[in-house]
């Protein structure tokens, strides 16, 4: 029950921080289009991405869809760690490393989902959800 509990947590807490960012993401604020134009995919990686994030949180917070809204959100925030770490810096726009962080805490509260999850994989790649 407790492990129960603990995932759902887990998972909440992926979803508000993937959900959060969709508005900045599709309202085209300030920052989103900073850092999709610094990456040199702007517009349609910013919109992209918001796409794939918002896809990633709905299959999370579905039990039987979780481990590949995971993965989704896993992938995602790799891609957004490796562009702070390569490209963008830790510090965008004197944010203080809020976006870094944000991603960080995503990519680990992904991951625990999928660890938890892992004797599934086999049927998510041969699509036996």
């Amino acid at each position: 029950m407790k492990n129960a509990i603990f995932i759902w947590i887990i998972k909440l807490i992926a979803v508000i921080i993937l959900v959060q960012t969709l508005y900045f993401k599709f309202t085209g604020a300030e920052e989103s289009i900073y850092i999709f134009t610094k990456l040199g995919v702007e517009p349609f990686g910013r919109i992209g991405s918001g796409v794939v994030e918002l896809t990633a949180s709905i299959l999370i917070l579905i039990p039987r869809t979780s481990l590949l809204g995971a993965l989704l959100g896993a992938g995602t925030m790799l891609g957004a760690v490796l562009s702070h770490l390569f490209v963008l810096g830790i510090e965008v726009k004197n944010d203080g490393g809020e976006l870094f962080t944000l991603a960080i805490i995503t990519l680990l509260c992904c991951s625990i989902v999928v660890f938890q999850s892992r004797n599934r994989i086999a049927d998510v790649l041969r699509f036996k959800i």
